[in-house]
């Protein structure tokens, strides 16, 4: 089969493309003569892009059965193309879909029916005789054939396409292509979400991150950075996988630095009774670059959760606030008695006592007056992130006496934000 002059043009105007794709044009054209390179061009783009050859081997044949419908077929005609990549072989084939006069509107007939009241089941449609064949006439080409089975007429091959055909299998082969590329993608970075990533940092605009991770664009939002970080074109930066979204552009993934995720998996990657889950962190809350709480607890009661968490000397707890430029964290252990653990997540604060209204998830926390600033916090950040932690909301109040409520009582913020 030979593709002559139309073939020359297809393969000049598929090197202009993106780079990355510019040789499987080419392959397209050129699979009659040189199956060598093109069995070399799949599997590389199968290691480097990550799209099967199967995938690419459709789309090879859909694009040739595409340019011979635009030069050859006609009008409502389905074509189908087997490509035998081992011989180079092809083989077209027409398609046509069974049905019962019943149920079509044949050519000299006027469409009477009533779209709007009408189940879509059973529309009526018009009467192709290169897109159907009657089920009578079915049964005699094949036993058996049912309504909706589609009967192979195979179609003679030319050798001859125009530039308009090449063109058409040009394009659907972009296509194809980036679909299979989209899917293979999601794929990967599906399976990372919920996971740390490094990337290098494209630009900064707006206020946004723009990372280049290699198959894909990933943005840090303004508010997913730690306020105190700044980055620069060509840095390499590690940041929390938190959504995997589409785009006309592509595949985008959101990243966060502030994420409370980012500081799990961080422990994860320091402590090994964190990755094995002998230790579990159970809730953490954060104020990215100031200040974290972290609430953990221990299925081995050999096993001191406050301790693996830390390491020795404090090794562990450093690494990771070296990560998060600086942020403080405290480890506390979780307790299954609320007024244990609120009073837990007060620290460094004491708690003289605690009075719960279950009902309503508040907490009155008694503090002596020396502890009331130290239990509050600077800004109020100590009991804003008791609460975050804790799912209560917490009102100080000073033995003896009471501080202002727009200060003392901190509303109950859902984890994570």
């Amino acid at each position: 089969m030979k593709f002559a002059a139309s073939g020359l043009i297809f393969l000049k105007e598929s090197i202009k493309a993106k780079e990355e794709l510019s040789y499987f044009f080419q392959t397209s054209i050129i699979i009659m003569f040189d199956l060598k390179t093109l069995h070399s061009v799949l599997g590389q783009l199968e290691e480097e892009r990550g799209i099967p050859q199967a995938k690419m081997l459709e789309a090879i044949e859909l694009a040739l059965a595409t340019a011979y419908k635009k030069e050859y077929g006609k009008k409502g005609q389905i074509v189908r193309c087997v490509f035998d990549q081992n011989s180079g072989k092809t083989e077209f084939f027409q398609v046509k879909v069974v049905v019962d006069r019943d149920g079509v509107i044949m050519e000299d007939e006027e469409d009477t029916q009533d779209l709007k009241n009408m189940d879509t089941e059973n529309i009526k449609v018009r009467y192709n005789p290169e897109h159907h064949i009657f089920i009578e006439d079915a049964k005699r080409i094949k036993k058996g054939a049912a309504i909706g089975d589609e009967i192979i007429f195979p179609l003679e091959v030319k050798g001859d396409y125009g530039r308009i055909a090449a063109q058409t299998a040009k394009q659907v082969i972009i296509q194809k292509i980036r679909e299979a590329e989209k899917v293979s993608v999601l794929g990967e970075y599906g399976q990372k979400q919920g996971q740390i990533v490094a990337g290098i940092v494209q630009r900064v605009e707006r206020g946004a991150i723009f990372v280049d991770m290699g198959r894909a664009m990933g943005i840090i939002p303004y508010e997913e950075q730690i306020p105190s970080e700044r980055y620069k074109q060509g840095e390499r930066i590690r940041s929390y996988l938190y959504a995997v979204e589409e785009s006309p552009r592509g595949i985008l993934l959101k990243l966060s630095r502030a994420h409370p995720g980012l500081l799990t998996e961080l422990f994860k990657m320091e402590a090994p009774e964190i990755a094995s889950g002998t230790v579990e962190i159970k809730a953490v809350a954060r104020e990215a670059g100031s200040r974290s709480k972290v609430a953990v607890m221990s299925h081995d009661p050999h096993i001191d959760p406050i301790g693996s968490m830390v390491g020795q000397r404090g090794v562990r707890v450093s690494t990771v606030m070296s990560e998060l430029a600086g942020e403080k964290i405290d480890i506390i252990e979780w307790n299954d008695d609320p007024a244990r653990f609120i009073e837990e997540s007060l620290s460094p604060a004491q708690v003289v006592s605690i009075e719960l209204n279950k009902e309503e998830k508040k907490a009155r926390v008694m503090v002596s007056e020396d502890q009331q600033s130290l239990a509050i916090g600077k800004g109020g950040q100590n009991v804003r992130l008791a609460a975050k932690l804790t799912g209560w909301k917490i009102d100080i109040q000073p033995v003896g006496g009471k501080i202002p409520e727009s200060i003392a009582i901190v509303e109950k913020t859902e984890k994570g934000e």
